[in-house]
């Protein structure tokens, strides 16, 4: 038997994927000791967690593995083009202009409201947000705008592309699911006062009575009971998406370098779009949407989602797996970066909505297709009318779209704020 720490990655591989088991069975679990514990820790900590633990009490070996970068590179570029795949911009914009409007309101309040949040921070606690090279915090902050942005593969993404120390990386993800979470509660009682609130909006909903129609007739039509056939077609959408993201993603990062001195200079604000890794997941989210121009995007009732999301769990174990739990509460002022962060995001949005006299549901799921992504944007829409879960899935999707760029440009603004 191995000695500790265990350092093969097929064994590795087989407790990661005890985890996540784990997880997913108890949370499905109907006994209320699991439903208590699953309303106060999201499974999405548990998938972080437990690797985490495994790997900081010397179970095993995060420096001998290679499960992260294979994670990385094949299944995060898969995940991406599979859940691009089913978007249809038609059906986005035949929302019509409010949900548009509520949603990119959302992403521009994370983008904005990253870089705000360090300025008001810095002024009464500059330790907070300071830090340098690989430690520095505005890099940690990336991830969470990739996350509240876009979602898990975004969030990868941005910790790839600004290189923070995945060692305190557990801190970023703290913050992440304690104030989305925070957040999500405040959306959900809201819920509840809907018509009150429409009322205080003076808006017109009589929009979502004829999109529940719609949605409900188009989910019905796609869905189907997946062949194996459908099984390799999905196969073959993700990785030759993926081969062909490599493959264009090298060369056009390496045609930067070459070509433009603010891309080649490491010491200039722009150094990071020379990283063949941002490249990659920009063609790969392309590689998507360009399917979802075909007859590609009904591979959505086999699926594609679902495997899509089955890959961004295994890179979010293998992400856990580099957390050091020790430095998770290093920091702890971080959590009023993410406060001030989400409260920039909500009152920006609140003002949008009466501006424009937006039903209070564009809001809500426009804020969670931002920031809780496809976990909760679909569990959102689904407190209003069952038949509406399927716009949540159709927003948050659009967010993987949006979430690379939007998270980029949030970091290269926190970058700037940092140096202030």
């Amino acid at each position: 038997m191995d000695q500790l720490p265990l350092t093969d990655d097929t064994v590795i591989f087989g407790l990661l994927a005890l985890c996540l088991g784990f997880v997913f069975y108890t949370s499905n679990l109907e006994h209320k000791f699991w439903k208590k514990f699953y309303t106060f820790v999201p499974t999405v900590l548990m998938c972080y967690l437990l690797p985490a633990i495994f790997a900081s009490s010397g179970l095993i070996s995060e420096e001998a593995s290679n499960l992260y970068f294979i994670a990385s590179r094949y299944l995060l570029p898969a995940a991406l083009v599979l859940l691009t795949l089913s978007i249809d911009l038609k059906a986005i914009a035949n929302l019509g202009s409010k949900a548009l409007i509520m949603f990119f309101t959302g992403s521009l309040g994370i983008i904005i409201g990253g870089p705000i949040a360090i300025l008001i921070v810095s002024i009464f606690s500059p330790e907070t947000v300071g830090g340098a090279g690989f430690d520095a915090v505005w890099r940690g902050l990336t991830t969470i705008a990739g996350s509240w942005i876009g979602g898990g593969a975004n969030q990868a993404a941005m910790l790839e592309v600004f290189q923070y120390n995945q060692e305190k990386y557990g801190g970023m993800v703290l913050i992440d699911i304690v104030v989305a979470n925070i957040w999500m509660a405040i959306i959900l009682f809201g819920v509840g006062k809907t018509k009150t609130i429409d009322k205080w909006l003076k808006a017109d909903t009589r929009s979502i009575e004829t999109l529940k129609e719609k949605v409900k007739t188009y989910t019905d039509k796609i869905t189907r009971v997946p062949t194996t056939k459908d099984y390799i077609m999905l196969l073959f959408f993700a990785f030759v998406g993926v081969g062909l993201a490599h493959l264009l993603g090298h060369h056009f990062a390496t045609f930067l370098e070459n070509n433009f001195e603010a891309v080649s200079n490491k010491d200039k604000i722009l150094s990071s779009l020379g990283s063949k890794f941002l490249w990659m997941v920009v063609f790969a989210t392309a590689f998507g949407i360009a399917l979802s121009f075909t007859k590609a995007k009904t591979y959505e009732g086999a699926g594609a989602s679902k495997i899509g999301g089955l890959f961004i769990y295994i890179l979010v174990a293998t992400i856990g797996m580099k957390m050091d739990l020790g430095k998770v509460l290093e920091n702890p002022g971080l959590i009023a970066i993410g406060l001030i962060w989400i409260t920039i995001h909500a009152l920006l949005l609140i003002i949008v909505a009466k501006l424009i006299k937006a039903p209070y549901f564009f809001l809500a799921v426009g804020s969670q297709a931002n920031v809780g992504g496809a976990a909760s944007a679909p569990v959102v829409a689904a407190e209003f009318h069952p038949s509406l879960t399927s716009v949540g899935i159709l927003l948050a999707v659009f967010g993987y779209v949006v979430g690379t760029a939007g998270a980029y440009l949030c970091g290269l603004l926190m970058e700037v704020s940092a140096s202030l």
